[in-house]
Order: structure tokens, then sequence, then C-alpha cells
């Protein structure tokens, strides 16, 4: 379930659907953990780009799931509200 704006790791982005960059500390490690976990298994292309291709879409998913479960509702904004 989606956390309420004050506790939010990941905000909703401003314009467009989705959350934007990190609000929290916690957030950004997050980032940096799948950048690092990204980088370090760039030795799977070595086995086949879909081997690799499927080691980054499940890092993706697991970025969207904690997105999901420690972020802002994600919608579909043109702007901040009034």
């Amino acid at each position: 379930m989606p956390l309420p704006k004050e506790e939010a790791w990941f905000p909703a982005k401003t314009y467009g659907w989705g959350w934007g960059f990190p609000s929290r500390w916690q957030g950004w490690l997050v980032m940096l953990v799948f950048l690092a976990l990204l980088i370090a298994g760039i030795p799977l292309a070595k086995k086949g780009v879909l081997v690799y291709s499927g080691y980054g879409s499940a890092l993706v998913l697991a970025l969207v799931a904690i997105s999901y479960w420690k972020g802002e509702k994600p919608r579909w904004s043109w702007g901040k509200r009034e």
C-alpha cells in the first residue's frame, strides 16, 4: 500500500505518471543498490544478451515493487495543484 507523502521514499511525479527522484535517504539507498547490482551483473552479458536482459528486467521489477510499496500512489499529473 502506498505511503502518505511525508513518509514516502519516492514521491509521485509532478508531470506524467509514476515516481520522481527519491525524497528520503532510504530511497537514494535503494537507487544506489539498484545501480550497483545492474553494473555488477555486466559479466552476465558474456553468457548472452537474454541472460543479462532477464537479470536487468528482474531488477527493474524489484525497483518498481519497492517504489509502489514505499512511495506515493502513482497517478497521472499535469503539474502542481493549487
